[in-house]
């Protein structure tokens, strides 16, 4: 169990109150919860996985493999139909469904999970090759986490994006945004769409769309938290057509086939609880969870996702 809040008396005060109903022991501060460990300083608090990633190494058995830089493998497109067939997927499923879980303060593999998470049944060999690879470079980086500054502003921060029929079998697109409070990243998605686009236009528009959701949600969750949140909220997107078509409902022609719920972004804007400011492709954030990275381009946008060793964080860089 975990007790948190504003008012360090009350919690004193509870304290008792659940002892005198519940065996229970007084840990102290928080400092390891399901597979989380947490650690703080002046700068804040920092969280990462890193007993879990290592049990997750030796839990595929990985020893000799060669050092990699980034988890998945650049210009590799996964399919259901190519490879061996794997006769028995139990391994598979467990290292699979580990990493998902590990997803929870590790940004920087959640594309490539994604991407393998996709072949739970049918499995085949590349598919294994592609979540040992992902191990491979857990198993290099395993004190990384999430750095929560004590000085970030309330201000939040929405980047969206969206490949382009990235998966070979569908053709789908994947819808990816990331939420920024301040510099701390706190919220983020990954996830295939679940209907075909006619345009890269068009994915972004409801990459963006699945955003202005996030941002419902967070300032009504802030709003219990007695917290007033800074607006209009600014969400970046590096596709100037699909801010246009979200400023401009008279585009009847080349989005009468999209849902109507989609288009709920148009009235936050209206009522100006959103504002859509351009930002080029390559300060796209969420750039990051559309696709496979070089070495340099995978490196910069860990920085800019608060992403940090456990070393960094206790050296104070």
């Amino acid at each position: 169990m975990l007790l948190t809040g504003d008012d360090y008396d009350d919690i004193c005060e509870l304290k008792p109150l659940l002892h005198n109903s519940f065996h229970m022991k007084d840990l102290g501060p928080l400092t390891y919860f399901l597979g989380l460990e947490v650690h703080r300083s002046s700068r804040g608090y920092f969280i990462c996985q890193q007993k879990y990633a290592s049990d997750l190494v030796k839990l595929d058995g990985i020893t000799n493999e060669k050092h990699v830089d980034t988890p998945l493998e650049l210009n590799v497109k996964l399919s259901k139909s190519e490879g061996l067939i794997l006769l028995d997927a139990t391994l598979y499923r467990q290292l699979v469904g580990s990493l998902i879980y590990l997803t929870m303060t590790r940004l920087d593999i959640s594309h490539a999970v994604q991407v393998v998470s996709q072949f739970a049944f049918g499995s085949r060999q590349s598919h294994m090759t592609a979540v040992r690879r992902i191990i491979c470079y857990v198993r290099d980086t395993t004190s990384q986490g999430l750095f929560f500054s004590s000085s970030s502003s309330i201000q939040l921060r929405v980047y969206a994006d969206a490949d382009w029929a990235g998966c070979p079998d569908t053709r789908r697109s994947t819808t990816r945004w990331c939420v920024f409070m301040g510099d701390s990243l706190i919220s983020w998605k990954c996830k295939k769409q679940q209907t075909l686009s006619k345009s890269s236009t068009e994915v972004e528009y409801r990459a963006m769309s699945s955003a202005c959701g996030e941002i419902v949600w967070l300032k009504s969750l802030f709003i219990d938290l007695g917290i007033s949140l800074p607006t209009p909220i600014p969400l970046y997107a590096n596709n100037t057509n699909t801010i246009k078509i979200a400023s401009n409902p008279v585009f009847y022609e080349r989005t009468k086939h999209i849902e109507v719920d989609c288009h709920f972004i148009r009235d936050l804007l209206v009522v100006g609880s959103i504002s859509l400011p351009h930002v080029a492709s390559h300060m796209q954030i969420a750039d990051h969870f559309t696709k496979a990275m070089t070495k340099s381009r995978h490196l910069i946008l860990v920085g800019k996702l608060m992403l940090m060793s456990t070393h960094q964080f206790e050296g104070g860089v």
